[in-house]
């Protein structure tokens, strides 16, 4: 008989107590990870988490710790559930620790997110496979101590790098996320990023509203108005065109909406409006959020550098580059991700397709 696989989740936030539940109630021994302690002591008493909405239950994790040897030492597959912005905070940690069939997979990596990851990991000597997927399953938020699943998407692309491995990955998933179904590579992944779309220019564009602290509202029902769907249409044809330039057939949003969720409309503003699973999702409360310094870092600035290799030009996606650097004075050219910075650097364009697919060891033969 086939042993059951044993999963550590990486980050005790929304998705990863939502991840660490929902396993744990399908039968899984689950280890869930949290760099920050005092985040988790309140589960530590009986390592138990409750969950509710579409899925419900209370169910018992196998150990909760912020101890990272322990939360992988005999584990086969680290979940990563973390915010992209940290994956290589990630590899730092668990790079030393990990064994050599251990796989990953990042829930998502955003653009360039397993290619990133693998390069950090090569500091350590390390070439396990690391897969991602294009966007987070559940759509999911916590609150008064219980996880609240609101919905899980109907598909998940899932690549992993090499991407000649991914079905390694998506046989251990066949029988537990039915969801994930295999992408080409981890650039369709990276660059079917929706969030990149959807989450930055938004937020953005109601700072004011946001700041002033006074009316909370609901992000995409009340905080992406006709006006700025309308912008958000301009910014993901910037990001197909490149796709489609690459060979890849990616999903638009308004498109990937209803892959996700089954929801249509005649816009993509009429699209975001009939997604009942979005009623109860709130616009962040401050500026200083993973909706901008995890989604303009980790997906537009990728988008951004690869359309530079590829000579097409992103002028609405630079825009919103600019401008949340303007005003948070941070600057995302700089940390974010681009080819150079995940060990691309000189690589045709044929070239980088080949590697994402066949991997290092076969690039250099």
């Amino acid at each position: 008989m086939k042993e059951e696989p044993k999963f550590a989740v990486i980050g005790a936030g929304n998705v990863g107590k939502a991840m660490a539940a929902h396993l744990s109630l399908l039968g899984y021994r689950v280890n869930l990870f949290n760099r920050t302690e005092e985040n988790i002591l309140p589960f530590k008493k009986d390592n138990k988490i409750s969950v509710c909405g579409i899925i419900e239950g209370c169910t018992k994790i196998n150990h909760i710790t912020s101890d990272i040897h322990r939360a992988i030492e005999d584990v086969d597959i680290i979940m990563v559930t973390i915010p992209a912005s940290g994956h290589k905070k990630i590899a730092d940690l668990i790079g030393p620790n990990l064994l050599e069939n251990q796989k990953i997979v990042l829930n998502p990596g955003r653009t360039l997110g397993a290619l990133e990851f693998s390069h950090r990991l090569r500091k350590y000597d390390k070439t396990n496979i690391v897969a991602e997927t294009q966007t987070i399953l559940y759509t999911t938020r916590f609150c008064d101590m219980k996880s609240e699943i609101f919905a899980i998407k109907r598909k998940v692309p899932l690549a992993a790098f090499p991407a000649c491995r991914t079905g390694e990955i998506l046989d251990v998933f066949k029988d537990i996320y039915p969801e994930f179904t295999r992408a080409k590579d981890s650039l369709e992944t990276g660059l079917a990023n929706v969030g990149a779309i959807l989450h930055p220019t938004p937020t953005l564009l109601n700072v004011g509203w946001i700041e002033s602290g006074k009316t909370p509202f609901k992000y995409y029902y009340e905080g992406i108005t006709p006006s700025i769907s309308q912008y958000l249409e301009s910014l993901d044809h910037e990001r197909i065109s490149i796709a489609h330039t690459l060979g890849y057939n990616i999903p638009s949003v308004k498109e990937w909406l209803h892959e996700a969720y089954g929801i249509t409309g005649r816009s993509l503003y009429e699209t975001l409006q009939n997604n009942e699973a979005y009623q109860k999702i709130d616009a962040p409360q401050k500026i200083k959020h993973r909706y901008i310094y995890e989604d303009i870092p980790t997906g537009l600035v990728p988008i951004s550098s690869i359309g530079q290799k590829m000579l097409i030009s992103t002028p609405n996606i630079n825009a919103v580059v600019e401008l949340a650097s303007s005003i948070t004075g941070s600057n995302f050219r700089q940390c974010g991700r681009t080819l150079d910075s995940c060990g691309l650097a000189g690589m045709t364009l044929e070239s980088l397709v080949d590697y994402v697919y066949y991997g290092e060891e076969a690039y250099k033969s």
